[in-house]
């Protein structure tokens, strides 16, 4: 037998060391990489894997006028959710359900014993606060409550084609909730419960709670005081002449500022559902395209003063009714014409002749270089969605017709926002601005301003002077011509009135016209410009002048006084019709004796408060312009 060295055996043995520390080394490198580098990383993969998630929705951001008035906001909604694996009872469990949620117990059974790790009860999304409770009272094993929200509308139709609307899973579908959704929209949160591989709750792991993150906050240019004039105005002119529509816009001319804008038909936003797509889906202000009538005219107007083409005092033009361009006739809405009249009375009367002859002094190339510049054929863009572009003829098929028919308003489509933004530019010292209604996105939580809009200038279209000329001739249209009844004392009304034929198939309709009034005031200084648009009135004779032009000058006068614009000096004086009623000052009766009273209030209606036997205040005060007949409150007492 061959013996083994005592050196080859050390050897053997060192071998063996070694190889066992290289060994045990590697395993405790290993161990140690696992437990300080990777041992986060696994731990939440097994996480992961023991977790459920309940979702908690973050808070929509609001919408608020600019003023804070809140117009889109969120109610509390939770929602159902179900582990199947912990229901230790599931027929107990779906009766009880059933009962609660008006479901079958057919549908809840199927829920309950799905096989999944957590199933959502359809019926049981965004449920109102009182019903979650109900199931909360229940206590029942497997059974929780997702945190959730559903948007919510104060003011119901108000504002709606403007706002727009949420879905189920509060993402904006139309609007501002569309435009402006992943601003408004948030991150969701969780609160994470941990159950085993039979999905039994493990509770010996505490619960892990993500707090969601709510949306921005929107702020618009919107001014509720004027939105609800608006909405006032056009639900009394719907329930007056049942047209087909209504349109409506208030912009701040100085800077672009949508201050209110409605339509009709209308909806609420919370039940969208309930109306047909089309009245939903169609903000008309920004997306119907008609031809404009005569409010187009300050456009046509705009181009021959800048131009040099008119004198509007010193020049006159014969109308006898019509005129005629390239063998074809051309007639004024009055039959038999408006006779001699200066240019300043062709703007007052709307003379389609008249305007005709400025077209042609200003040439096709000039007339449409100015359109174009005012905005027209191109969208203003506006921050809404759906927005139109209008319809103007290609220069090279204008022809001498095309060219006379554009320039009182016949034979091009436009936009009721174009126009707006158009005459605005008109108005305001020629400068044209982007219209825009969202304002400000705003953090909640801290009320720190994110995003600010800033008024945008696309260009200059027309001087100084020329503004000033046209804010002189509209102011004189509702004064002494077809604008009459948007005359509001002491606030300096300027407008212009339109009457357009509609037409279908190539062929203008026969007594259905889409009547509107152009309106901005005060004409010294302009705070605000107003559009109004009825389409087909009935009822009534369809004339701006007799439908369009009142419901303008009653938005105008109470905007104004709403928005703290004080009245002005140097208006130009009405001129009254036999349909007018005459306008009066209130005398001054603080501090007459009751004897005296009677004696000044011949042409008004006294109503008398208080006992005394002076006068120590009145309503309205002293100086206020007001019809003849009409109501005077005092009081009296003996101080």
């Amino acid at each position: 037998m061959k013996r083994v060295s005592n050196v080859t055996v050390r050897k053997r043995l060192a071998v063996a060391l070694i190889v066992g520390v290289l060994i045990f080394s590697i395993i405790d490198i290993r161990l140690g990489y696992v437990q300080f580098f990777k041992g986060d990383w696994l731990t939440g993969l097994a996480k992961d894997s023991w977790s459920r998630n309940i979702p908690f929705q973050p808070e929509r951001g609001k919408i608020v006028d600019r003023n804070g008035v809140e117009l889109a906001g969120n109610q509390s909604a939770p929602t159902i959710f179900v582990v199947p694996r912990q229901i230790t009872d599931p027929q107990g469990t779906a009766d009880k359900l059933a009962a609660v949620l008006n479901i079958s117990v057919e549908s809840a059974y199927k829920y309950v014993t799905q096989k999944a790790n957590m199933v959502l009860i359809k019926e049981a999304r965004k449920i109102s606060y009182e019903k979650a409770k109900e199931v909360r009272d229940l206590n029942l094993k497997g059974v929780y409550l997702g945190e959730d929200s559903k948007r919510y509308y104060p003011y119901g139709s108000y504002l709606s084609h403007v706002l727009g609307f949420a879905g189920i899973d509060n993402q904006g579908l139309m609007g501002l909730e569309l435009s402006y959704d992943e601003e408004l929209s948030g991150d969701k949160g969780y609160v994470k419960f941990f159950s085993d591989a039979k999905g039994k709750r493990m509770p010996d792991m505490a619960d892990d709670f993500e707090k969601p993150e709510n949306g921005l906050d929107l702020k618009l240019t919107i001014d509720t005081k004027v939105q609800t004039i608006v909405e006032r105005e056009l639900d009394i002119a719907e329930a007056t002449y049942d047209p087909d529509g209504i349109i409506a816009i208030a912009m701040n001319p100085k800077n672009g500022e949508i201050l209110a804008m409605s339509s009709r038909p209308t909806f609420d936003p919370a039940n969208f559902r309930n109306v047909p797509q089309e009245i939903y889906n169609r903000n008309l202000p920004i997306w119907s395209t008609y031809e404009p009538g005569s409010t187009f005219k300050i456009i046509t107007l705009a181009a021959a003063l800048e131009e040099k083409k008119v004198d509007l005092y010193k020049e006159t033009f014969h109308d006898p009714g019509h005129i005629e361009v390239a063998g074809s006739t051309l007639h004024c809405w009055k039959r038999g014409g408006h006779g001699t009249q200066t240019f300043l009375e062709v703007v007052q009367n709307s003379c389609n002749p008249g305007f005709v002859e400025l077209g042609q002094r200003l040439g096709k190339e000039k007339l449409f270089s100015y359109i174009h510049d005012f905005g027209f054929g191109e969208k203003t863009g506006i921050d809404l969605q759906g927005e139109g572009k209008g319809i103007l003829f290609n220069l090279d098929r204008v022809g001498p017709v095309e060219q006379a028919t554009t320039a009182f308003g016949q034979g091009v489509a436009v936009t009721p926002i174009q126009q707006v933004a158009a005459v605005s530019a008109a108005v305001n010292g020629g400068i044209l601005y982007q219209p825009y209604i969202a304002k400000e996105l705003i953090d909640p939580s801290t009320g720190e301003v994110v995003m600010r809009k800033s008024p945008q200038i696309k260009k200059r279209v027309i001087s100084e002077e020329t503004s000033k000329q046209i804010r002189e001739a509209l102011e004189s249209v509702v004064a002494k011509g077809s604008g009459k009844k948007a005359f509001v004392d002491g606030y300096r009304v300027g407008g212009k009135t339109g009457t357009a034929q509609k037409a279908k198939d190539g062929k203008y309709l026969e007594n259905n016209h889409i009547v509107s009034f152009m309106g901005v005031a005060p004409a010294d200084d302009p705070q605000i410009v107003v559009y109004v648009a009825v389409d087909n009135p009935k009822g009534t004779i369809q004339f701006g002048g007799v439908v369009a032009a009142p419901i303008g000058g009653s938005i105008i006068g109470d905007s104004l006084e709403a928005m703290g614009v004080p009245k002005r000096k140097g208006q130009i004086e009405k001129e009254m019709t036999w349909t007018d009623t005459p306008l009066i000052e209130t005398p001054d009766l603080v501090g007459l004796t009751k004897n005296e009273l009677q004696e000044q209030l011949v042409n008004l209606d006294l109503d008398v408060s208080g006992s005394g036997e002076k006068v120590v205040s009145q309503s309205p005060d002293p100086g206020v312009k007001i019809k003849q007949g009409s109501k005077v409150r005092v009081y009296l007492s003996e101080e």
